[in-house]
């Protein structure tokens, strides 16, 4: 059993899926996981899966990478919105900072481009968002998941398995 902890950030419009299953894998091996959004209640995703929301952005400590121990951002429309908060792409600086593993799929990557942490990076990404991956000099690469140091990366829902398996991988490299 792990006892890593994962924080999650999503809003309204993820891809169910590549929040869902990737959190039900880390809870599996008893990892804590808390979901942080915008606001407080529920999030809703693209097709309809709600999940509670523990706490707001806001609310996380100053410098989230102290307490948790992954970074997991899920794709869909959430990432468009996060990556216009100030505090969204802070939590992502905090991680990259002290080398703690960062996960994004499908659109989740547009919050570590607009963060400025993907320069010289292998990544990859849902296919529209890989012109932008590669303005922000990250080395694309259209493969099912990349790994990167500390960084996970995959393209979308059919990717899930080696997505996940690679969380796990980053979480057991912990202890």
């Amino acid at each position: 059993m792990s006892k890593a902890r994962v924080l999650i950030v999503t809003a309204d419009e993820f891809e169910d899926t590549e929040l869902i299953c990737p959190m039900n894998r880390l809870l599996e091996e008893g990892c804590t996981v808390d979901v942080a959004s915008l606001a407080k209640g529920m999030v809703t995703g693209k097709k309809g899966y709600k999940v509670e929301v523990d706490l707001t952005v806001e609310e996380l400590a100053k410098d989230p990478s102290e307490i948790y121990d992954l970074l997991l951002l899920p794709g869909g429309k959430a990432p468009a919105k996060l990556r216009q908060n100030n505090r969204v792409l802070e939590i992502a600086r905090s991680f990259d900072r002290v080398d703690k593993p960062i996960a994004a799929i499908c659109h989740g990557p547009q919050i570590l481009i607009s963060a400025g942490l993907l320069k010289g990076k292998r990544a990859t990404s849902y296919s529209s968002v890989a012109p932008e991956l590669k303005e922000a000099d990250a080395l694309y690469e259209d493969t099912e998941v990349v790994v990167d140091g500390k960084y996970v990366f995959s393209r979308h829902p059919q990717d899930i398995p080696a997505f996940s398996r690679e969380i796990m991988r980053q979480i057991e490299a912990l202890t």
